[in-house]
């Protein structure tokens, strides 16, 4: 009994010595892995003036549009037209069932036929004195509101074919064959493709900087270049729903511009100075843009906040400072604290 007592001590010791050696490394943990220095480019930061300027959304219209509708009542017949057409000056774009019409011409005719009749045999009479020449005039204004009769047939049939005013584009059709056409009631709007403006609608506090003639640079999405646009008309009045005012700039002839484009004209508000960066020096991770400054021969990473893009340059409206160095060539391959080699 008492050896046994003896040797628990012994037992606890060697427990603990155990203990000791299996908590303990074999080995020290490996250092970080080292990052490999970059080759990049880099540029002072600098505070540079510019024109500031404010966007205006407007959309592409022609300047020569019509509503075109019929002059005189009738069901469409023909209609040989589609949204999307193009067609000449003249061409039929609907024609109206005429048998009212030609009715009515045929009647008038008619009469026309008979008060000649009248006229040629008064005629003769008078002059055997048969008649007075008061019984004569009297037939003779009989003929001439028969041809006046005819004639306004004649106009009503005519008006029974719907004409294109001018060369252009069916950009709308309201109406179809069987459909009542009458007057006030639109068929379909024709535009011309071949001469366009931009219709945008200018808030009062800027429409004081657009001036009547003058150039404004106009830009839609699907033209690569920025357009010289005119501006033709500065409505006089305000929307008094918007407080806008609608102005209308000409377009130059341009290959891809086509009507109902969305574009926006560029309205000059003056020059201010602000700080600006290449855009190849801005990095897009998620919702954060990032640049990198090189201090120390390292990389160093900042979050920035950017404002408008001028030309190639990205505007930055707080995280740097004027003079300071950020890499502008490799940034987006770059990780904060990376050491950097600076290229000339």
């Amino acid at each position: 009994m008492r050896q046994s007592l003896l040797s628990l001590p012994g037992f606890y010791a060697l427990s603990a010595a155990l203990a000791l050696t299996g908590c303990h490394p074999k080995s020290e943990v490996a250092p970080a892995e080292r990052l490999l220095s970059a080759t990049v480019r880099v540029q002072a930061v600098e505070t540079k003036k510019h024109l500031a300027t404010e966007e205006v959304v407007g959309t592409v219209r022609a300047k020569l549009r019509a509503s075109i509708e019929a002059k005189v009542s009738g069901r469409i017949e023909q209609m040989p037209v589609v949204a999307g057409q193009l067609v000449k000056a003249g061409a039929l774009l609907a024609q109206l069932d005429v048998r009212e019409v030609q009715a009515r011409l045929d009647q008038a005719r008619a009469v026309r036929q008979q008060a000649d009749q009248d006229r040629k045999r008064f005629e003769t009479l008078l002059q055997q004195k048969a008649v007075t020449q008061q019984e004569y005039d009297a037939v003779q204004a009989r003929f001439r509101v028969a041809e006046a009769a005819v004639s306004e047939a004649e106009t009503l049939l005519s008006h029974t074919k719907v004409t294109a005013p001018f060369d252009g584009v069916v950009s709308r059709k309201m109406a179809d064959v069987g459909d009542l056409a009458s007057p006030g009631r639109p068929l379909l709007e024709l535009e011309d493709p071949n001469s366009l403006r931009l219709e945008a609608d200018v808030p009062e506090a800027l429409v004081g900087r657009i001036q009547m003639a003058g150039p404004m640079p106009v830009r839609v999405a699907l033209v690569g270049n920025d357009l010289a646009g005119v501006v033709s008309e500065v409505s006089p009045a305000a929307d008094p729903n918007s407080r806008t005012f609608r102005v209308k700039l000409d377009l130059p002839p341009t290959a891809g511009l086509r009507l109902g484009q969305f574009g926006r004209v560029v309205v000059p508000l003056g020059e201010t100075a602000s700080v600006r960066v290449p855009a190849t020096a801005l990095v897009v991770r998620g919702q954060m843009e990032i640049v990198f400054v090189a201090a120390s021969q390292k990389a160093q990473l900042r979050l920035v906040k950017t404002g408008k893009r001028v030309s190639d340059e990205i505007e930055i409206v707080s995280g740097l400072n004027p003079g300071e160095s950020i890499v502008v060539d490799g940034a987006g391959a770059l990780r904060d604290g990376q050491p950097l080699e600076v290229r000339r």
